[in-house]
């Protein structure tokens, strides 16, 4: 088979349908939790994806939150690896609803044991003080003017690991290296174009659930960025330990955003990064800081 016909059937190999990653079933309803069930996503290394039990988990949450009232802030703990082969279980406790905001914990469970915790607080409409700090989108490298990962790895089609950068739910587009085989600059920022495949239904929830999912994939680059390690560092390892996520403004995750990262720190096997995310009219739409394990072959 000639590497042109390689890559066109590699081509016709769908990503994983972000909808259908982040539907659930509600399987058992009572007064103070309810109880949700949801798709496995195969990845090549066998381990769930973080990012997809963040959004499975947000999704849940929403569903049992009052009319009204959407996320403005997540807080989540990811405490054992899962079985990227096995559906994931959701027990939603419905904490409290005051007058203006609402609180959910999520826990994701596999076999009977917790895999991630989570807390979640949704708001309703309030006005009040607005700013943030201003930023020019328009001098950021747009997306259309940089190349797809097809572009850039459709060649590596026969690595069954491939699969995982090009058949990804999400469009991620660097501005300037991406992470896969060369860090480029030794630096501790970056920023990517990110939107959804596929034209994503449903209200700000989803597509906040969306964005949590899409964000988990790239917040350890700016860390091993700096110290020149990319993706295919053999025998270098990693896991997020917990993620935070902050909604300032609706968005569409199906219209490009920009996302800025920044490693301020790397210790004891440990690296923060935080995230930001624009929209093309320059508004901070969400924010982001996770901190990971990585480890390196001795």
């Amino acid at each position: 088979m000639t590497d042109q016909a390689k890559l066109s059937q590699a081509r016709d190999v769908p990503a994983p349908n972000l909808a259908e990653m982040l539907s659930l079933a509600n399987t058992e309803a009572r007064t103070h939790y309810d109880i949700f069930t949801g798709p496995a996503m195969p990845t090549p290394h066998g381990r769930a994806f973080g990012g997809q039990v963040l959004g499975q988990a947000l999704v849940a949450a929403g569903l049992t939150a009052p009319e009204g009232r959407e996320i403005h802030s997540m807080h989540g703990y990811f405490v054992r690896p899962g079985d990227s082969r096995t559906p994931m279980t959701f027990e939603i406790a419905r904490l409290h609803d005051g007058r203006s905001f609402s609180t959910r914990r999520a826990q994701a469970y596999q076999r009977g044991e917790v895999l991630m915790s989570l807390i979640a607080s949704y708001q309703g409409p309030e006005e009040g003080l607005e700013h943030q700090e201003s930023f020019d989108v328009s001098a950021i490298a747009q997306p259309e003017d940089l190349p797809t990962v097809w572009e850039k790895y459709g060649h590596l089609t026969g690595d069954p690991r491939s699969s995982w950068i090009l058949n990804r739910p999400f469009d991620f587009r660097h501005v300037g290296a991406d992470m896969v085989m060369e860090p480029g600059e030794l630096t501790n920022r970056q920023y990517v174009w990110l939107r959804s495949r596929e034209p994503l239904a449903g209200g700000q929830p989803v597509h906040s659930a969306a964005l949590a999912f899409a964000s988990d994939y790239l917040l350890l680059e700016p860390v091993t960025r700096k110290h020149g390690l990319p993706w295919a560092t053999p025998g270098m390892s990693a896991a997020s330990l917990d993620h935070s996520m902050w909604f300032h403004r609706p968005f569409q995750v199906d219209e490009w955003l920009l996302y800025e990262l920044e490693s301020p720190t790397a210790q004891s096997g440990r690296g923060l990064a935080h995230g930001r995310f624009y929209d093309r009219s320059g508004a901070l739409v969400a924010s982001v800081s996770q901190e990971s394990m990585i480890r390196l072959p001795r």
